[in-house]
This record gives structure tokens, C-alpha cells and sequence, in this order.
């Protein structure tokens, strides 16, 4: 018999739907960006260094690019990469910890000891390194994340994974002859899917932050403009901070990357407070 199920908190759905909001206002502003944005990105439209003023709302950079234009634009880079470098963490993390909660055995201790290997290795170092290594597209930068930070999203799936193994209708559909694939498939993944959701949405806040480091690092696609890219080319400018330029240069990316932040974080938290009665016990 399952447990009483408690409703869900006002905090809590009041998180989802800020979160949503706040996701789903960013997602638009970078399908809409061509329409948004008022100049090119990459074209060189005013003096270098101008002022906020009704032609250029937030003035231009040290080369006279639109400094709206860039920040506009910066949207679809930090989504691609949140979405390619989330989905490919949480694939290889289920994949890997699906497998080892099932089948168990020497495979789930093989697999586990190759966990604990990936979690002991000091990832940032390795993460610069490889990017250094690979190149600076976005392909690299979503294949360099998801590589380094799927070990942790697969030991919480096989936690998981061996707790719902046990459970009566998983046990019958076993007795039945299904195959451990079908299984999976059909009874097991689907009963964790909130849990697989979170993690999802926890990737993508990561990935969102690793790679605006890697832009200001240097180690991002120079060729896209992202909020990361921005904020290294703000501060390479000698005394920005001495003046107010840093108020339409430095700061409007930077409140942008914590906007985006904090609405994966207020989505994850509202979705496994919505989702989690699902993973009760039986």
C-alpha cells in the first residue's frame, strides 16, 4: 500500500511557476533575436566606447558592436549549450546507473568502480584542459561537459533504479518473462522520470555556468557571442571599473547569467516537490 501523499507546498508550486516564467522569458527572447535585436552582433555600427543613448540603449563595446545586440544574441549560446550539455550528462548518467541498479553483480560493481574513478579526479582542471585540448566550438564545450559530470547523475539513478526493482509489479512483470530491457523501458525509467527531470534541469544550470567560465577563460567559441565572452572582453578593457562603463558592459551579462540561474534552480526545486511523490515507497 502506498504511503499518504502529502500536497504539494504553495512555496513550492509558486517556485515552478516563477521559474517557468523566468525560463520561459528567456527561451523566447532567444528564439526571437534576429526580431529583438536591434543591430547585428558581430557589425561594427557606432564609435568604439559610446555612451547608452536612444541609438544604442546599452552603448558599444571597445570595437563599436551593439552592446544590446550581443546581450540579446548571448541567450541562444548559454541555451544551446544548458540544453546539448544537460542532455547528453543525464543520457550518459542514466544510461550508466539504469544499468548497474538492474542488473547488479560484478557489472554494478564495475561499473560503480569507474564512477568513483570519474568523481575523484579533479573535474575543473580536467574540464579546462580538454576544452584547451579539443577546441573552442560548441560542440566541444556540450561534448567536454557532459563527459566530466554524468558520474554523479548515475549513482542517484541506480539508487534509485534498486529501490524500484523490488517493488511488486516490477517483480510479476519479471515472473511474466519480461526481458530486463522492456523492463526498464516500460516500468522502471518511467517511475523515475521525475527524478531523471530534476537532474536534467540541475545539469543545465551547471552547464549554463561552466560554460561562461570557459568564454572568460578564453576557451569558448570567439566567434559566438555569449555572456561569458562578453564579460571577458569587459574586463580585458584596462580600468573599466575605474569608470561607468562597467554599469552597461560588465553588468547586464552578468545579471543575465544569474537570471538564467535561478530560474533552472526555482524549475528544479518546484519540480521535484511536484513530481517527488511518485518516488515514495511502496
Amino acid at each position: 500500500m502506498r504511503s499518504q501523499r502529502q500536497p504539494q507546498p504553495k512555496h513550492k508550486r509558486g517556485a515552478l511557476v516563477f521559474g517557468l516564467t523566468l525560463l520561459a522569458s528567456v527561451i523566447l527572447v532567444a528564439f526571437a533575436a534576429p526580431l529583438l535585436a536591434p543591430y547585428d552582433p558581430h557589425a561594427f555600427v557606432g564609435r568604439p566606447l559610446e555612451r547608452p543613448s536612444p541609438t544604442h540603449r546599452l552603448g558599444t563595446n571597445d570595437v563599436g558592436q551593439d552592446i544590446l545586440s550581443e546581450l540579446i544574441h548571448g541567450a541562444r549560446i548559454s541555451l544551446i549549450v544548458a540544453l546539448g550539455a544537460s542532455v547528453g550528462t543525464v543520457a550518459l548518467g542514466t544510461l550508466v546507473g539504469a544499468v548497474a541498479g538492474y542488473v547488479g553483480g560484478w557489472l554494478d560493481s564495475l561499473l560503480m568502480r569507474g564512477v568513483d574513478v570519474m568523481l575523484i579526479l579533479p573535474r575543473l582542471p580536467l574540464l579546462i584542459l580538454l576544452a584547451a585540448f579539443l577546441g573552442t566550438g560548441l560542440g566541444q564545450t556540450v561534448t567536454v561537459i557532459a563527459l566530466l559530470f554524468w558520474p554523479t547523475t548515475a549513482r542517484i539513478i541506480r539508487a534509485q533504479v534498486q529501490m524500484v526493482r523490488r517493488r511488486g509489479y516490477v517483480q510479476m512483470a519479471r515472473g511474466f518473462g519480461g526481458g530486463a530491457f522492456h523492463i526498464l523501458i516500460r516500468h522502471i525509467l518511467p517511475e523515475i522520470g521525475p527524478l531523471i527531470a530534476s537532474q536534467l534541469v540541475m545539469a543545465a544550470g551547471r552547464a549554463v555556468v561552466l560554460e561562461a567560465g570557459l568564454a572568460f577563460l578564453g576557451l569558448g567559441n570567439p566567434a559566438a557571442k555569449s555572456w561569458g565572452l562578453m564579460i571577458r572582453f569587459a574586463l580585458n578593457l584596462p580600468g573599466l571599473l575605474l569608470t561607468e562603463r562597467w554599469l552597461w558592459w560588465l553588468l547586464p551579462p552578468g545579471i543575465c547569467i544569474t537570471l538564467l540561474i535561478l530560474a533552472l534552480a526555482y524549475v528544479g526545486i518546484g519540480l521535484e516537490a511536484s513530481l517527488q511523490p511518485r518516488l515514495e515507497g511502496v
